[in-house]
């Protein structure tokens, strides 16, 4: 099984989304690469700790492979908005590649190359390794399977 951590604004669609994947295995959403240990969500919500909103994915990659789990997620974020995706506001709603195997920079990057023909803008999606993850409090986890119908900015019907 491998591993990755993806921020796509809110947590709550970007783990449905990538949920609904065959080879998708596990999806835990969290708060990642920020200054304070354990933060809460009240305290990631002020913008000081340096959080993102964050979506941890194992996958089997005998089912779906890295450059398929990162082109789906590539379509469903905007790149070139910095600290915001639909209507949410704030640096814990960055866009960002967080990963805990360095041989995956190649095809990180090489779906960050393909990423740029797309967009006139510059991609503002960060691309680093993984420094923290803390988990979100229960009440975030597999949110839109407990509430279904309940707030995101991603079409889960694609």
């Amino acid at each position: 099984m491998k591993e990755i951590y993806l921020a796509g604004g809110c947590f709550w669609g970007v783990e449905e989304y990538m949920s609904r994947i065959d080879g998708v295995v596990d999806t835990e959403v969290g708060y990642a690469n920020g200054t304070k240990a354990n933060p809460t969500y009240e305290e990631v919500c002020t913008g000081t700790t340096g959080h993102a909103e964050t979506t941890y994915i194992k996958y089997d990659e005998k089912i779906i492979s890295l450059e398929e789990l990162l082109t789906r997620f590539w379509n469903i974020i905007d790149p070139t908005l910095l600290n915001r995706q639909g209507p949410d506001i704030g640096n814990q709603y960055r866009t960002g590649i967080y990963y805990v195997d360095e041989e995956d920079l190649y095809l990180i990057n090489k779906t960050l190359e393909e990423q740029k023909t797309k967009y006139t803008k510059p991609i503002v999606t960060e691309i680093l390794p993984l420094k923290s993850f803390y988990k979100a409090e229960e009440y975030h986890q597999d949110y839109l399977k407990k509430n279904p119908g309940g707030y995101c900015h991603i079409d889960l019907s694609k």
